[in-house]
């Protein structure tokens, strides 16, 4: 039995590269961008007008001038309008390209229109007020967003700006998701007094697809050649191999086996941890990898987000991002193991998060899920843990 920091290093060595494809930027939303998003232009693209108004030359009011002849009207879209007296201006709307000729905007709020005429109401203005230039945001060739980062909806808006209609992001790994047991019935059926319908499956489905990940579903009875026969169907079809349950100790637990027969190289099996312990983790000589979870539902919920979420975004080139909470009760726990404490998070009136202990029935209880929303990592040469300390928590 391996520590999780062991555990961790092995898991995080073993990231994955499978490449890149290019999508429709409208359907990139939660991908990881693969390459730079550089600016195929200025931004903005000319000097541009940010409120609805006049344009002026600023020169003007140093003469003394007040009242200014409007001789054009110029919308967004427009070609750029001229003056040319200091006494004339353009009408002039927000988003359109102001001319070489002006260079002062004054919003109609500061303004009173009298046939064709258009009087100054302030005392001051400022040279180029309402005006933003071209190029004071980005420009041409910078690089406007950054790759190994999640697509975002403000990145859409970028990369449609830049008409960047398909972008590069990282290749998904193919997955399978294999739930084992004869106790399982599907969904729609309904179980006999002994039986239960699968549903962690779905929940490691839910949570992929929270990461834009897909999966196949599968499932394997207790059987020791259905087992190795339908995991070995799986070799060189998928990249990830995500199991759930018959990987203890027990009489009808045929996946460390079956694995072991099929050539996967164990890593380790079993971490000191709980919920979790006979957490199995391999690879096959073709690179496939295997994470075979306990099939109690909090520990497949928990080892699914302590191991698989930080591979696969390692895997992803993304920045790790860790949150920690203020414990809010007092707890104790004996065993020599790394307990992760069922927690629902909530922010206090100082905007500090505070982790309620949520206590369950043990690691079968998933129905306790729904009243929690993180697991708090609590240290492993301790025992007490005091209200008001910090450690870090997993959310889901």
């Amino acid at each position: 039995m391996i520590t999780i920091a062991e555990a961790d290093q092995i898991v995080l060595s073993q990231k994955g590269d499978y490449g890149v494809e290019k999508i429709p930027f409208t359907e990139s939303l939660g991908r990881v961008l693969a390459e730079d998003i550089r600016a195929d232009r200025d931004f903005p693209p000319y000097d541009r007008v940010t409120m609805d108004g006049i344009a002026i030359r600023y020169g003007a009011l140093e003469k003394g001038i007040r009242t200014f002849n409007i001789v054009a009207v110029q919308a967004a879209g427009d070609t750029p309008k001229d003056i040319s007296k200091n006494d004339e201006c353009i009408e002039i709307m927000t988003g359109a390209a102001l001319s070489s000729s002006v260079d002062t905007v004054i919003r109609y709020e500061d303004l009173e229109i009298v046939n064709g005429k258009a009087t100054l109401l302030i005392p001051s203005i400022v040279l180029s007020q309402n005006v933003h230039f071209r190029g004071k945001d980005k420009k041409q060739d910078e690089v406007v967003v950054a790759a190994n980062q999640v697509i975002s909806p403000a990145i859409i808006n970028m990369a449609a700006a830049c008409g960047r209609s398909e972008l590069p992001v990282k290749k998904h790994p193919r997955i399978a998701i294999i739930s084992s047991g004869d106790e399982l019935v599907e969904v729609k059926d309904t179980p006999s007094p002994f039986q239960v319908r699968r549903s962690n499956n779905y929940a490691v489905l839910a949570v992929l697809q929270q990461y834009k990940l897909k999966a196949d579903l599968l499932r394997i009875p207790d059987d020791p050649k259905i087992t190795r026969e339908q995991i070995g169907a799986c070799l060189g079809n998928y990249d990830v191999l995500i199991i759930s349950g018959a990987i203890s100790a027990g009489k009808f637990d045929y996946v460390p086996k079956a694995l072991e027969e099929l050539s996967v190289n164990k890593l380790f099996h079993k971490v000191k941890q709980r919920p979790g312990a006979p957490f199995w983790f391999g690879k096959h000589e073709n690179g496939m990898l295997v994470f075979a979870l306990p099939g109690n539902p909090v520990s497949t919920f928990m080892c699914l987000h302590r191991f698989f979420l930080p591979w696969f975004q390692v895997s992803m080139n993304l920045r790790e991002e860790k949150f920690y909470a203020i414990l809010d009760e007092d707890f104790t726990f004996l065993p020599q193991l790394q307990y992760f404490l069922q927690v629902r998070l909530r922010v206090n009136e100082e905007g500090k998060w505070l982790a309620t202990p949520v206590m369950g029935n043990g690691s079968g209880d998933f129905a306790n899920l729904v009243d929690m929303d993180a697991f708090m990592e609590l240290p492993l040469e301790r025992n007490n843990f005091t209200k008001g300390e910090v450690f870090r928590v997993w959310r889901f």
